[in-house]
């Protein structure tokens, strides 16, 4: 009897306060999937790079700017900004422990391995809506600022991965965002698609230079990063 050596494998299967998480590898790829819906794998990264790139270009000329990245993944927004020395600080919000896990000590490590060595990457394994909208940091004191939040937790903000995640693309919620930047910071979203009504949410929320940029991919509609300014 033949093996099938195309079917996914499951490497890792947890259950945490948010459902199932699993990380699977197909051929060569790894791949995260969480309550059965896919997130993303480790097939191109294009448009992780870009969440983070698009940031910093969209940011002033400020010594070390600060970021924030939501979600970790497979590590793809994390291992860029850790490769560009123009970041100052790089905090990653993760809300599995699993996930942390995977990069730390399991098959993600050798993605994230050099990044999470630098001295300029704090990981935080907690929610990213509760962490942007609560006014102080896990374990007490004030609520840090950053210079750009990139943010990658769901397929988009018509697409989120559990309905929690509504509330961060809310009027609150961008709000909430807006109050965690600088003066002059980036807030930066990853989709799986454009959303037709998150850029008028952005400027609805008192974000200027309101813009889109595009991701081809293979197949279906583009990968978008959607980008807004707070005011300075």
């Amino acid at each position: 009897m033949l093996t099938d050596t195309t079917a996914p494998v499951v490497l890792d299967r947890r259950e945490g306060p948010y459902g199932e998480v699993v990380l699977r590898r197909h051929g060569e790829l790894l791949q995260i999937i969480a309550n059965g819906c896919f997130l993303m794998d480790t097939s191109d990264g294009r448009s992780e790079r870009l969440l983070v790139d698009a940031a910093r270009d969209a940011l002033d000329d400020r010594p070390a700017p600060s970021v924030l990245i939501g979600g970790l993944g497979v590590g793809f927004s994390l291992a860029h900004a850790a490769a560009d020395p123009r970041w100052g600080r790089v905090t990653v919000v993760e809300r599995e422990a699993a996930i942390i896990d995977w990069h730390r000590e399991g098959p993600l490590a050798e993605l994230s391995r050099a990044a999470l060595a630098d001295s300029r990457t704090r990981i935080l394994h907690t929610d990213l809506v509760t962490y942007v909208s609560e006014g102080a940091e896990p374990g007490g004191g004030p609520a840090e600022t950053y210079d750009a939040l990139c943010l990658d937790i769901d397929n988009g903000p018509d697409w989120t991965v559990t309905e929690g995640n509504n509330s961060l693309y809310s009027p609150a919620g961008l709000a909430a965002c807006k109050a965690r930047l600088t003066p002059g910071g980036v807030l930066a979203v990853w989709s799986a698609k454009p959303s037709s009504t998150f850029d008028d949410a952005l400027r609805n929320a008192g974000f200027r230079q309101v813009t889109t940029q595009e991701i081809p991919v293979a197949r279906g509609v583009p990968d978008v990063v959607h980008l807004g300014v707070r005011a300075a």
